[in-house]
């Protein structure tokens, strides 16, 4: 698979999430096999201002490639702008994001705000493509609502703008995460298409994934929520697809072991402050379902430090 001259080494996307695919986790998708890494989304507005928090979302490893960088927003030429301000920092893949349910987001006329007005995408993605030589592309949802099902009609916009590549996830703004995706939203977005089409929704391990791939026609499958505490997904994707066996799910000790890398990398990047708070969330994401985690979750709020957290692991998971 193919995104305008970069070539991915398989077909399984790391999604773009707010306050999960920052730079430690990304580093841990890409060693356990992602396709292409996606950065959390950034603003196009606050880039204008030299935000700093905004800035910090940048930082991009070494280690990490291909890595794609998504913004928001809804004026070209303040997207065009912000493009041109971080053009030569070392991502390859420029994404724009169409399909974020946020109330203050859609509010703004930003994120899946934009599926209802296809001439505006078309102007956003022109604009951006003019601002850079790498590839642009767009990240949308099946419709705003069940009255504008338009997937089709934005994607071929963004197409005809000059989108290198679309992302189709199969709900609705109204829907947000809830309900079933529509698979069959993708194939017709694939077949309307000549550019690569990436399938978003529901995929959650490998043989989803390749049931994706078949009904739709997909260039590529984007992992999500599925990917929260279970960075090993890519390693079993990729897995099944070289041999058609299921990998046995990692034992307690691996997923201790990752966790506490996981938590050095926060600590490294973010500080210990910072860091070990983050790690909450990915520590109740990764013991899902795990003998002792009710407890452990009501525990890690108290951690502060890495041995703190490494003892507690210990003690509620062996």
């Amino acid at each position: 698979m193919k995104i305008g001259k970069i070539e991915l080494t398989n077909p399984y996307i790391l999604a773009p999430m707010a306050g999960v695919t920052d730079l430690p986790f990304r580093l841990l998708s890409g060693e356990m096999g992602a396709g292409l890494l996606c950065m959390e989304m950034v603003s196009a507005k606050a880039l204008e201002f030299n935000n700093r928090n905004t800035l910090d979302l940048l930082r991009i490893h070494p280690d990490e490639y291909p890595v794609s960088l998504q913004l928001f927003g809804h004026e070209p030429e303040v997207i065009a702008e912000a493009i041109r301000k971080i053009d030569k920092r070392p991502f390859q893949i420029l994404d724009l994001n169409m399909g974020c349910p946020v109330p203050k987001i859609v509010k703004n006329g930003e994120g899946s705000a934009l599926m209802k007005d296809p001439g505006k995408v078309s102007e956003i993605v022109s604009a951006a493509v003019k601002a850079t030589k790498k590839p642009v592309t767009v990240k949308i949802r099946k419709g705003f609502d069940d009255n504008q099902i338009n997937a089709v009609t934005v994607a071929k916009a963004a197409e005809a703008a000059g989108a290198a590549a679309v992302t189709v996830h199969g709900r609705t703004r109204e829907q947000y995460y809830s309900g079933k995706a529509d698979w069959d939203i993708i194939r017709q977005v694939k077949e309307a298409l000549s550019i690569p089409v990436i399938g978003n929704g529901d995929v959650n391990g490998p043989e989803k994934a390749q049931a994706m791939l078949k009904e739709t026609g997909c260039d590529g499958v984007m992992i999500g929520r599925a990917a929260q505490g279970n960075p090993w997904i890519f390693k079993e994707l990729n897995h099944f697809d070289k041999t058609g066996e299921i990998l046995p799910r990692p034992t307690t000790a691996e997923m201790i072991q990752t966790m506490l890398r996981h938590a050095r990398m926060q600590a490294l990047f973010k500080g210990d402050y910072l860091g070990i708070r983050e790690m909450r969330k990915h520590i109740s994401w990764y013991t899902r379902g795990l003998k002792g985690s009710a407890r452990l979750r009501e525990e890690i709020n108290h951690t502060e430090s890495l041995e703190e957290l490494e003892e507690l692991l210990k003690k509620r998971l062996t």
